[in-house]
């Protein structure tokens, strides 16, 4: 059984109350960033839960009626066997006792925001909390990021969380709006790393009672917006030894809340970036034959390289090439000597990834061969595209199906944004899923990275949910 022993344990301490790096013992460390816990407040004192949404939080921990385990396509058709049907109400015991709490960790981190690589706070609330509940947390090296293991077995499935915000103004008129000036969780992040922690403390309850059957890994991660992202610092730091499978979800606002969507194959695309650098002789404008004239050179590669790959890469790969910076002089009647563009390079296919920086260098140089100018291209690696596993989308939309019901599993498009979840998935199988968060009744189409971005509070027990039913899926599947 599922025993509620305690509620969701609260901040008590002083934010400089940390958790060793390499053990679970408190020592305390310089802050990082100036802002603070209030000393002896709990995490619902600091993030008040208004009454009437309390209760609409608690509601949303009433488990659907248990339905059939189906997939969003036959290309991810699972066999999988329902979880014990003595887990879903346990966990539904369980969310409707801790939700408010859950909730109120929300609202705080989204209150703290913390920028890629400086997540030292976010990282030592959750070990903290982690710790509170009887587990053994440790801190990355840099102390800005989580690994915990629950249960035991030599197979390790792993669940992974992103946690920092973006450098975007909080306009929202809300109790628990942001008090980092310029920073916010536009993303979500404070939503992953809420659900996250809830999923650890319920499977921490379940390994108590004997009823886990296997090894969970944790893993809250920094630096996910960052282009020196933090998986790799996580990978390096031992994420994903003796892991067979791994799974992470991601807000979504453009599904309503109570919905996950899933796909099978590629999910979102690599994201590179470049940078051309053209020199040149300049002179005047009513003379552009004695010039190399970069202006149109540099018109020339926006316009042509992109529509070069187009001829140059399979359509199916899903290549694009989009500029979105480029500046060359100051005066109307003076041709520079020198000029600069930018552009994002992203695909979805990983073999055209991989050729990519050649290619489109390549193509640059010819282009701006024929105009006289020299050209210095600067190809800078990003992320490669997240492919989700066939089989582990069967286990994580199976397992969907089994937490929320059939007929809340759809299935996902495929997007060009980044995610460096894709570098997880490159060593072992895995999925990402997206999680429905969308505000009913709102009139504002929200998407993320707004500086407006807020999500329906209930999808955090819809997670939590979703990623337990996903852990013991993923243990008793074949990887």
């Amino acid at each position: 059984m599922l025993a509620i022993t305690s509620a969701v344990p609260l901040v008590t301490e002083p934010r400089s109350h940390q958790i060793d790096r390499d053990s679970a013992s408190p020592i305390n460390h310089e802050k990082v960033i100036a802002q603070s816990h209030h000393s002896g407040a709990s995490l619902v004192e600091v993030c008040p839960i208004e009454r009437d949404r309390e209760s609409s939080v608690t509601r949303a921990m009433t488990l659907p009626s248990l339905s059939p385990m189906t997939m969003a396509s036959p290309s991810t058709t699972s066999t999988l066997e329902p979880t014990p049907n003595t887990l879903p109400a346990q966990l539904d015991r369980w969310l409707a006792a801790h939700g408010p709490d859950l909730v109120a960790i929300r609202r705080h981190i989204h209150m703290h925001p913390e920028l890629s690589h400086h997540e030292f706070e976010t990282a030592a609330l959750v070990a903290r909390t982690l710790h509170q509940a009887g587990l053994s947390p440790r801190l990355i090296p840099g102390g800005n990021g989580v690994i915990c293991d629950i249960g035991e077995g030599e197979r390790v499935v792993a669940l992974r969380a992103d946690m920092d915000a973006l450098p975007i103004l909080d306009v929202k008129n809300v109790p628990y709006r942001s008090t980092v000036d310029g920073v916010t969780h536009a993303c979500g992040h404070d939503v992953h790393t809420t659900i996250l922690l809830g999923v650890g403390l319920a499977l921490a309850e379940l390994d108590k009672s004997g009823e886990l059957g296997g090894r969970v890994r944790l893993l809250f991660q920094p630096a996910e917006e960052a282009i020196n992202s933090g998986a790799p610092q996580m990978i390096s730091a031992g994420a994903l030894k003796d892991v067979v499978a791994i799974y992470a979800l991601h807000c979504a606002p453009q599904f309503p809340v109570g919905l996950v969507a899933v796909r099978s194959g590629p999910f979102t695309a690599a994201c590179d970036s470049v940078e051309i650098r053209l020199t040149g002789r300049g002179g005047h404008t009513a003379r552009p034959h004695l010039t190399a004239d970069l202006v149109n050179a540099l018109a020339r590669v926006v316009t042509e390289v992109p529509a070069l790959l187009s001829r140059r890469v399979d359509a199916r790969a899903g290549l694009s090439m989009v500029f979105g910076s480029i500046h060359a002089g100051e005066s109307f009647n003076a041709i520079p000597h020198e000029g600069v563009a930018k552009a994002t390079v992203r695909v979805l296919n990983r073999d055209a990834w991989r050729e990519a920086p050649d290619l489109v260098t390549q193509l640059i140089k010819d282009v701006v061969a024929a105009t006289g100018a020299k050209a210095v291209v600067n190809y800078t690696r990003g992320i490669p595209p997240v492919i989700n596993d066939r089989m582990a989308t069967a286990v994580i939309a199976g397992a969907a199906g089994a937490a929320l019901g059939a007929d809340r599993v759809v299935e996902a498009e495929i997007s060009m944004g980044g995610e460096d979840f894709a570098f997880y998935v490159e060593q072992v199988p895995g999925a990402m899923i997206r999680l429905g968060t969308g505000i009913p009744g709102s009139d504002v189409k929200m998407d993320i990275h707004q500086a407006s971005f807020d999500v329906d509070e209930r999808c955090i027990g819809y997670g939590i949910r979703t990623m337990v039913h996903t852990a013991y899926a993923a243990l008793a599947s074949a990887f």
